[in-house]
């Protein structure tokens, strides 16, 4: 376990927003929102001595099991973004983390993120094998104006579509990573809520990993207020998402 020597516990990351990460509306597409997180996390994890890497040598990885994300506006094409974060918690096998994403000094995202170190052998989780004291936590400092919530899933759901998970669904952990499921959900929402940009937060509850060749139905419920699509399958809920509307 290596620490970077330009390792600090809350970290800074530019990107610029390209072409092939937007919407027909030239703004940035919500998966590929959720891509910059991820990468910003996974980079401060590794600058930390906690990455992926690090982890396997316990056969150890980091999942995530929640995330809130509430938008005030989507970056576009060419613009440069700083992503910050930093860890309000981490402790045993659990462990939370805030984002943000800035624009020209502004705060336009706040995300709260709960992960779980998962035993990639044992396929259950465990508490994390590496030293991780030097890494400041913030418990006070938050990231969004709400914290998670309980996803409701109405039982008059509507059946959208099954799928079966192929390769290009999985991860380096060997599961859906909780980006496809996302896209899975995005794909049959009325475009005009996304390119509108009418949906100011959203949340993904994970319950059940996902592998190679499963079975899965995807479900939706709509109400004026949010969209709700839940997966299951063999009749078991993997994944929640709520879309909250404007």
């Amino acid at each position: 376990m290596l620490i970077d020597p330009t390792f600090s516990s809350v970290f800074h990351k530019e990107f610029e927003i390209n072409f092939t990460q937007c919407l027909p509306s030239g703004r940035l597409k919500y998966t590929e929102l959720c891509n910059l997180l991820q990468l910003t996390a996974a980079i401060h994890a590794d600058l930390g001595g906690i990455s992926f890497t690090d982890m396997q040598k316990f056969n150890q990885a980091w999942v995530l099991s929640r995330m809130r994300v509430e938008i005030k506006a989507l970056p576009q094409w060419k613009d440069i973004v700083t992503v910050k974060t930093w860890i309000n918690t981490l402790e045993n096998s659990r462990s939370i983390r805030a984002l943000e994403i800035h624009l020209n000094g502004e705060k336009i995202i706040g995300c709260e993120t709960f992960w779980a170190v998962f035993n990639t052998e044992k396929r259950r989780p465990e508490s994390l094998a590496l030293e991780h004291e030097h890494f400041e936590l913030f418990p006070d400092l938050k990231a969004t104006e709400e914290s998670f919530s309980k996803i409701i899933i109405n039982p008059e759901k509507e059946e959208v579509f099954g799928k079966s998970v192929i390769l290009s669904d999985l991860d380096i952990v060997n599961h859906v990573n909780h980006v496809k499921y996302l896209e899975w959900c995005m794909d049959v929402v009325d475009e005009k809520i996304i390119l509108n940009q009418k949906i100011n937060s959203f949340e993904m509850n994970f319950m059940r990993e996902l592998s190679l060749r499963d079975q899965v139905v995807i479900h939706e419920n709509i109400s004026d207020e949010s969209i709700v699509f839940s997966i299951t399958k063999e009749d078991k809920n993997c994944f929640a998402l709520q879309l909250n509307l404007v």
